[in-house]
């Protein structure tokens, strides 16, 4: 059958992080505001020690199930440690959630050739997106900042489903929302071992955007390979 649905990955592929992810202390100071004005009387270096203990504590054991903790997870955990107890979805920890992501989207920008080349998708194929990020919450509103939330038939964000790619199951949870077979779909992505790995093994062909160098990934052989989104529409003619 024909190529029926269209899944992108979502940061470096139709959006771009700036500045050589520049964006980390930033986005944390963001929140460290927001938790000093809610109360928490604690020193920024102290909190940013606190957050990386957390986060790295919790993605020991994710990582090993490919699994994706909510960032308010990260948050609660960091004030636990400070002697804060809010529970992870209390209106304080959601919030340096939020501020966070409205620090981290001042570095992202829209590739230049994703809406021209969306729209003349979206008249033919079913789209989604299939993303790694903690906070789905942000990824909507990237979406929406770039008028591209109307486009997209499913957005399936690591984050809300405790899954993430390279596991087949991310993928899956979003063609069993389009209706669509793995063998009838094709997952546009930067990296090999996220995007084309996790793509292939749940059966989707995969088209690998050379943003970068990376090193060869074993079981990660992409059916082709573009330099920019303004090559997909004739590439996807080749499938």
């Amino acid at each position: 059958m024909p190529i029926q649905a269209v899944l992108f990955d979502m940061f470096d592929t139709l959006m771009l992080i700036e500045k050589d992810h520049a964006f980390h202390a930033p986005s944390l100071k963001g929140a460290h505001s927001f938790l000093v004005d809610s109360g928490v009387d604690v020193a920024f270096a102290v909190f940013r020690d606190a957050y990386i203990k957390a986060r790295d504590a919790l993605y020991v054991e994710a990582d090993a199930r490919l699994e994706e903790p909510h960032f308010n997870l990260r948050i609660a955990k960091a004030l636990e440690s400070l002697g804060y107890n809010f529970d992870v979805q209390s209106e304080v920890v959601a919030g340096a959630t939020n501020a966070f992501c409205e620090r981290f989207m001042e570095y992202v920008r829209i590739d230049d050739h994703a809406k021209s080349t969306l729209d003349t998708l979206h008249e033919k194929y079913k789209l989604g997106i299939v993303s790694n990020f903690a906070i789905p919450e942000c990824v909507d509103k990237l979406l929406e900042r770039h008028s591209l939330n109307k486009l997209f038939d499913v957005v399936v964000v690591s984050g809300a489903v405790n899954k993430r790619k390279p596991s087949p199951e991310i993928f899956e949870k979003a063609l069993e929302k389009l209706d669509v077979s793995a063998e009838d779909a094709v997952f546009v992505g930067d990296t090999l071992d996220a995007d084309v790995e996790g793509a292939k093994k749940a059966g989707m062909k995969a088209i690998y955007i050379e943003r970068r160098s990376q090193k060869d990934v074993a079981g990660a052989c992409p059916d082709q390979k573009i330099k920019g989104l303004s090559e997909l529409v004739a590439a996807l003619e080749r499938c």
